[in-house]
């Protein structure tokens, strides 16, 4: 389904029954609500479950140009408001982990728990420039010269090597990401820094990383600097965790937004 919020068409899911708690997941650079299968189907029984696809992405309006992270903020808050959602618990991994931050730090009255998936929510020299080169190559030879890279960077080698099917799923959301929502987004993830102010959360924090994902030394200094947080490292898992270690991760969060 499509709505129209913050100025674009955004297409969504929901699943589960009326009137059950909501929790919102947002997607991570390059894939779609179909990231969310898993959590989706386990978690509808008890949760009204909102998946969204990120500006520019799966079924989302493609908006020519770098996006501002503060405008991927927006998105999440326009489509709520188009769907009289006052408050929702709010799931995100990479990229939407980072929105899921940005979110309690900005729109804390919006939200009641926090689930901050393979993130390190903020940008590095380092970082900036590494999406500045991958922005340059969708820009000269496309997507597909982006595809198996990243496959190789998100996945641990033995995993690679197995090639399980959640890989070609990987692969199939990558190549259906459009060329302008990759550039935009990943302009986004170039300049935005949401772990300097993570102390100053209010809510309740669960921080889920892969195992051997690079982001997980800097997730577990985030888990430090908020006090109360939870912290749950994901044996083997690699960044994207959820489809690495599906059953683990989705009880995960299954305990900690069941937790009073």
């Amino acid at each position: 389904m499509k709505v129209k919020a913050n100025g674009i068409d955004i297409n969504y899911r929901i699943d589960g029954p009326e009137g059950a708690p909501w929790i919102v997941f947002s997607n991570s650079l390059a894939t779609s609500t179909a990231m969310w299968d898993d959590q989706a189907a386990a978690l509808k029984d008890k949760f009204r479950v909102l998946r969204y696809d990120q500006r520019g992405h799966g079924g989302t309006e493609v908006a020519a140009g770098r996006y501002a992270f503060d405008t991927l903020l927006a998105d999440a808050l326009g489509l709520m408001d188009a769907l009289s959602i006052g408050k929702a618990h709010f799931g995100g991994l990479s990229m939407g982990g980072a929105t899921a931050l940005g979110l309690a730090e900005c729109h804390p009255e919006r939200f009641n728990r926090i689930i901050v998936c393979d993130s390190p929510c903020q940008s590095t020299p380092q970082s900036t420039q590494q999406w500045n080169e991958r922005i340059a190559i969708a820009q000269s030879k496309g997507i597909e010269a982006l595809v198996e890279p990243t496959v190789t960077r998100w996945f641990p080698a033995e995993t690679v090597a197995k090639n399980p099917p959640h890989l070609d799923k990987i692969r199939a959301m990558f190549r259906a990401t459009p060329v302008n929502g990759f550039i935009g987004c990943a302009a986004a993830l170039a300049d935005h820094d949401y772990a300097g102010a993570v102390a100053g959360v209010k809510h309740p924090v669960l921080f889920i990383c892969g195992e051997k994902d690079a982001p997980a030394p800097a997730m577990r200094k985030l888990h430090e600097k908020l006090n109360g947080s939870r912290y749950v490292e994901l044996p083997g898992a690699g960044h994207i965790s959820n489809m690495d270690r599906p059953a683990e991760f989705t009880k995960a969060i299954r305990d900690f937004i069941s937790t009073s």
